[in-house]
């Protein structure tokens, strides 16, 4: 569902707040990298699926051969897992390699104000209700 005009002007916003605020952290939340690996991983799982998939057609039409068919298969599942774990791992924001560790409470502390950002700023365009 997309944003409306309000939405979409309140998040803009907060994107120039925060980096106005902490230009360091907000380059850090955009991610490319972790975009990049994830969308490489899985380019590389489709053509290697397209891969199994022509093992597998060819392991039919060439008689006595079914062990290509096998492979073939194979190659697809590997492929497909290599996909969905690698979507996974980008959609909970995990590059490999083990994560970094970070402080909970100064994120905590950060959360707290951009929500009491939020409410205050609510509150001015409603008129305090």
């Amino acid at each position: 569902m997309p944003l409306s005009e309000h939405e979409q002007r309140l998040l803009d916003q907060m994107e120039r707040a925060l980096y106005a605020e902490d230009p360091k952290f907000a380059s850090a939340l955009e991610g490319t990298g972790l975009r990049t690996y994830t969308r490489r991983r899985v380019y590389l799982a489709v053509g290697g699926f397209v891969v199994g998939v022509g093992l597998l057609m060819g392991g039919m039409v060439v008689p006595d051969q079914i062990w290509v068919s096998v492979v073939g298969f194979l190659v697809m599942l590997g492929c497909a897992v290599f996909a969905v774990t690698g979507w996974r791992r980008g959609s909970a924001g995990q590059a490999s390699g083990p994560r970094p560790a970070a402080a909970p409470r100064r994120k905590a502390g950060m959360m707290d104000r951009v929500e009491q950002r939020w409410q205050r700023r609510r509150d001015e365009q409603t008129g305090g209700f």
